[in-house]
This record gives C-alpha cells, structure tokens and sequence, in this order.
C-alpha cells in the first residue's frame, strides 16, 4: 500500500464504515442512547466495550465519554456497517438520553473551578515602575478562533493483521496515536503498527485529535475483527476539530520621560475548551509572545487558561506565541501613536538589546556567527530597515498620517465648512470620499522557535542507508508536513552525495525511538541538519569501504557522544508591513500589499520557502479579518461552516518575502513567522486609515462602521 496517499484513498475488502454517535448538550451525564434496530453485519459501541483505558495517552480526553459530557458533539458511541448510507440513517434515528447541566462557555460564567492551569512570573520591581510613571497605557486584547485548513477531513483506517493491529492516519505524531491504541485495546506496543499518510497542510492541528479518531477506528477494527475507515464529514470536522483556541490579554504599560516602557503588566486569559489540553505549555507561549521583544526589566504576568464546554481547543501554529506578540505588537503600535511616533522608529529604539524573555528569564543570544542578534540588536534593525525599504513604509506611514489628521480636522469643523459634508451623496462628495486617503500602512515583528516546545525533549533520529545501486533510503520516525519538504530533504541529500535526486526515498521508520511531535520548524531545524550529517559522513566512508553503507545519527538535548548532537536552538525571526484601504460602502478593508523580511538561517529552498510563508500568510490574514466564526452557546452555527471565507486567487494581494542573508550554518523555522507579525500589522493599517484603534480579530465590518469616522 501507498505510503503516500490519504485516509480517504483507503479501500480494503470487507471494510466496515464507522459514523460517530455525539453528545446533544454541551454538559450533562449521559443516561441512556437508544438505537435503532441494525441488521446482520452492523454494532454499536459504547464506552461499555472498552478492553482497555478510555482515554488518550497522556490526557484525561475519554474515547467514548461514558458518564460526564463535556461539550456538544462529544463521541458517545459508534456504529459500525458495511453500508454507510444505512448507517447514516440509522445514526439520524439515534437518541442521545442526559440529565443536562449548566455549561459554561467563556469567562466569567462561573467561578474559579474551570480554572485548568495559572502561569505567574515577575522580574524587577513592576509597582515601583508604574508608581514612577509619567504615564500609564493599557488595552484589552481579544483573538478569536480559526480554523485549520485540511486537505482532508480527520479519519483513520485501522485493520487486524497477522496478530497487530494496523492504523493509518494523518498524524504528526505516530508514537501518541501508537500508545493511545495500546491503551484504548490493552495491548503493548508490538500489537499496533501506525503508518502516517499525507498530513499535507496541518500547523499542528494533528498533534493529538488524530490519536482520538485513530482510537475509534481501532476500537471498531478489533471487535469487529474486520477493516473499520472512520473519516468525518466536511460539518463534522468545522465543528468538533480543535480550533486555534481564542485569548483575552490585558496589557499594561509604564511609560517614563523618554517614551520608552519602564514596566509591563500582563494578565491573560485563553479558552481551551473541553479538557484544557496542553494548558501549561500554551500559557508559556502566550507568556512569550505577550512580553515580545521590547526593552523592559521590570515585567509581571499572570495567565490563566480555563476549562469551558466549547469543543477541546488547539494550538494551530505557535502554540499561543501569535496570540502574544497580536496583543504586544497592537500594543506597542498604539503606544507610539499615543506619543505621535512613527511605530517603526519606536521599535528600533527599544529593542531588546540582550535576547528575549523566556520562562521570565532572559536568555542571550548567540554571535552573529551563528547568524543571531547580539547585543544592541543589528539583526532586528536590519530585518526593520530591509521591509521599510521594500514597503516604502516611512513615505506611505508619513503620507497617510497627515490624511488622517486633515480627516480628522474636517470631522471637527462646522457643517458649513466642510464641502464634504455639505454634500454626501454628491458627486464630488463620493470622490472626495473614495480619494481623500482611507489607506493605512502597519508594521510588526514576531519571532518562532525551533526548540521551545516539549518535543525538544525527545531524541530525533535518522538512519542512511546507501546502497549497492546508488539509492539512498532514509528513515526517521518524524513525519514531514507535505511533499515539498521531503523534495527539499531529498535534493539535499543528492546533492551531497551526488545521486540522482530520484533515487532519494524518505521512509517513515516505525521500529524506531519516539521523536516527539513533528513541526514545521523542528522537521527544518533538526532533521535537515541530521540528514546533512549523516549524508557527508557516508560520502567520507565511500573512499573506504564496500557499499551498502549505513550511517545513524540522533539529536538530543544533551551532547553525549561524537554521534549526537544538541537540538538547535535558534529564532527564526520576521518584520512584516501591510497596507490597506477601505472600501468606503462595504467598510471592508482591501490588502494593498505585504511585505515580510525574514531571517530564517540557512533557506534549501528560496522557492519553497517563499511558497509555505505566502500561505502562513494568507490564513494569518484569513485569521485577522476574513474568517468570521464563533461558538454560539457551545456550537458553531451551520450557516458560518457554509459561509466560511477562504480567499480565491483574484483576492490573494501581491506578497513579497526578502530573506536576509545573514550567513547562517543553521536552518531555522519559518513557517508560523506570519502569524506572528502579520495580524498586529494588518490591525495598525485599518487603525491608521480609519482613525480609530482596534484591539480584537477577527476585525469586522461592523467593527470599523461603528467606529465613528465612517459611520
């Protein structure tokens, strides 16, 4: 069978289809579900028929929630046939019986019980700072949800075979999906083979609700003792798929006699949903993003992430770091406008000159050897200065400035005064409407790591072989996110070696040790620089010894011999500009252009490189303004699922990306850059052309409408 195909490519003899019986109430015990009579070859499943743990590796998640349901469409059940369309049926005809209770679905509907985790940490003496203050600046920031863009709805296909259990699904992490059917069958890890199919474009929404569907189509494999394929429906994954999970930060700032910060004060609150998944390492990543990169020692966070009964969230590129630095950067913006600055000069002033907060300590940066800022911070006034260039940033900035004031000065005039006021609906009104300068230009920076998550705590490993022919076979037990990554990898290698690139195959190696979730950023970083390695130590060996050669190497945190290597550990950083101007009827903002300058280390592939950060950003714009979705009590409603915006291509605006060179050895990560940068940018640019700032995404059109300017 193909390794690279998708789930729903899968068809086996006598496969049985599986469809999931769900939860009707967002909290309740479930009591009862009656079904309706199924003929000869169809089941149903319940939490009852569980050899093993009803939950997911590592996670209080259940299977089959067997007693407490926690959100509407929460699994309770699977029916299992040969028939979809009589299983759909079926499934129509199923009731669900609970004893319903009070939900809660965001904060401040209940007390500190849905309270899943708190994150504090202060450096410095913050109250000192705010007392001494000349003035103080503080603002409330909101993010909302965003959906992931699959190629292919979450499902899995499981099937017994010689004695094992076989799963294949899109997952970035096989090893989580391997344990949690082990678990859910009572079984060691021998019984369950998981082979990954295509991921294609996931940013970490695949991290563990794979492991979830994967479950149940092993669940329903092993007691039908038959092939079960359980893929959800286009509605089924919009509803009850992780979303990027939404944020409230408030930030508060100390400003001193030069305008610069002398105390930041932080309180933050994220939703997670259902089971809070992952809570302490989300709330690092917003604690990151939110301090950002700016010059301060007197710092204070609090941050809380809750337990609600809106579906599990997720992470979806950064793991809450583009929820952070939305809030800093909007913040930062707002404060040079509120000292009349130009908010890219502000940011080139107060740079951090050190390094960046991590965990509330600061941590140095490497020389600009290893292509890193150091201290005085060159690196961030280069990537700045390169995307004013590109952008015609300080021009448009100054130009759109002195319109906003000659707008505002209109606005303020006598109605006899103001030609356009006087007439409206004139034609000379409308023109002076459409041309007098609704545009406005935004700029940010926002870094990402490579070794920031937890998976830095597992060893990645790879193994070459090459051989008698000239082929060259690598394994790792890391998956790659799409096939332009694995091209990369394979012109690498041939590259090195010098072999036809045709004969590099990337084989995802199932025997070998658990290397943690794949990323983007960690697949660029450590497994590019493990294949490096491995490539230039058989062409070494080739002078001396027989082919087949074989050559292993593995990173870990820590150096422990000649044959390991420390994961790296580098920022990938980015300065972005967007332009805008508003559609004066619809008070819909259009995307003039954007600019991003990216410091990505060692780039294989300008091309590709180019292409992934083109689509980061245009879902980071899609999160900004364009993707309208929301949970109403606990549900997202039909019509936002039919009515869900994804650009076409005659919408997608003129995006230029500039690497600077800046001689790195190390790869770094890129591809969540935008979503750090491009939000705060895009919200500066309609603040800029309507005069008013804006603190939440996704921004809509109401929004800008009551405003007042335009209204």
């Amino acid at each position: 069978m193909d390794e690279n195909c998708f789930v729903s490519d899968i068809i086996l003899p006598k496969m049985l289809h599986a469809l999931t019986v769900r939860s009707p109430v967002a909290k309740g015990r479930l009591v009862s579900i009656e079904c309706p009579e199924l003929p000869e070859g169809y089941m149903i499943i319940g939490a009852k028929d569980i050899p093993g743990k009803n939950c997911l590796d590592d996670s209080n998640i259940p299977i089959l929630a067997g007693d407490e349901l926690s959100y509407i469409g929460e699994p309770v059940a699977l029916l299992l046939g040969p028939d979809i369309n009589i299983l759909e049926e079926r499934i129509r005809n199923c009731k669900v019986i609970v004893k319903e209770g009070e939900p809660v679905f965001a904060e401040g509907e209940a007390d500190f019980s849905i309270i899943a985790a708190k994150r504090e940490f202060s450096t410095g003496d913050v109250d000192g700072a705010f007392s001494g203050a000349v003035s103080i600046i503080k603002n409330d920031y909101s993010t909302g949800i965003q959906e992931h863009w699959y190629a292919e709805p979450c499902g899995a296909v499981s099937w017994p075979e010689q004695g094992r259990i076989v799963v294949r699904t899109a997952t970035q992490w096989p090893f989580h999906v391997m344990r949690s059917v082990c678990g859910v069958l009572g079984v060691p890890a021998s019984k369950v083979l998981v082979t990954p199919t295509i991921t294609g474009l996931h940013m970490d929404g695949k991290l563990w609700y794979s492991s979830l569907v994967s479950c149940h189509a092993a669940l329903g494999a092993w007691i039908a003792k038959q092939p079960v394929r359980l893929v959800l429906t286009g509605e089924e994954d919009f509803s009850f798929s992780p979303k990027r999970f939404g944020t409230e930060i408030n930030i508060s700032c100390a400003i001193n006699e030069k305008g610069e910060i002398s105390g930041l004060d932080i309180q933050a609150v994220v939703n997670l949903g259902a089971y809070a998944v992952n809570a302490d390492k989300i709330l690092e990543f917003v604690n990151l993003g939110s301090v950002g990169a700016y010059r301060t020692k007197n710092i204070r966070f609090c941050g809380s992430a809750i337990r609600t009964n809106i579906p599990p969230q997720g992470p979806l590129a950064g793991f809450g770091l583009a929820q952070g630095f939305f809030a800093l950067e909007s913040h930062i913006s707002y404060i040079a406008d509120s000292i009349g600055q130009d908010p890219a000069q502000w940011r080139k002033q107060n740079i951090h000159a050190g390094g960046i907060f991590q965990s509330g300590t600061p941590v140095k940066k490497r020389t600009t050897a290893k292509g890193s800022a150091a201290k005085g911070s060159p690196l961030m006034h280069h990537l700045i200065d390169n995307v004013i260039n590109i952008s015609d940033y300080r021009r448009k900035w100054a130009v759109y400035e002195l319109l906003k004031s000659v707008r505002r000065k209109n606005a303020e005039a006598p109605v006899e005064q103001n030609p356009a006021h006087r007439t409206p609906d004139s034609p000379l009104g409308m023109w002076m409407e459409r041309t007098e300068g609704l545009r406005g230009i935004g700029i940010a920076l926002g870094y990402q790591g490579n070794g920031l998550l937890n998976e830095a705590m597992y060893p990645c490993s790879v193994e070459l072989t090459l051989s008698e022919k000239g082929a060259l076979v690598i394994k790792t037990g890391m998956v790659s996110s799409d096939t332009d990554h694995g091209s990369v990898l394979a012109g690498l290698a041939s590259e090195i070696l010098g072999i036809d690139k045709k004969k590099v195959r990337i084989s995802y190696n199932a025997d070998s040790q658990d290397s943690g979730p794949s990323t983007t950023s960690r697949n660029i970083a450590i497994l590019t620089r493990l294949i490096e390695q491995a490539c230039k130590a058989i062409q070494k060996r080739k002078a001396k010894e027989p082919l087949p050669i074989t050559v292993r190497k593995t990173a870990r945190p820590q150096k422990n011999n000649d044959s390991e290597e420390r994961f790296p550990n580098q920022l990938g950083w980015a300065s972005s500009v967007v332009e805008v101007e508003f559609d004066p009827i619809g008070y819909l903002p259009r995307i003039r252009g954007v600019w991003m300058c990216v410091d990505g280390g060692k780039i294989l592939s300008e091309n590709k490189a180019r292409k992934n950060l083109k689509t980061s950003v245009i879902q980071a714009l899609g999160w900004a303004y364009r993707e309208q979705i929301s949970y109403v009590d606990g549900t997202i409603p039909v019509d936002q699922f039919e009515n869900f915006d994804i650009p076409g291509l005659s919408e997608i605006p003129p995006i230029v990306i500039d690497f600077i060179n800046n001689n790195s050895e190390e790869p770094k990560g890129i591809g969540d850059l935008p979503f750090s940068c491009i939000p705060a940018a895009f919200v500066q640019a309609v603040s800029q052309a309507a005069g008013c700032h804006f603190r939440a995404i996704p921004l809509k059109a109401r929004d800008i409408f009551s405003a007042g300017r335009l209204a």
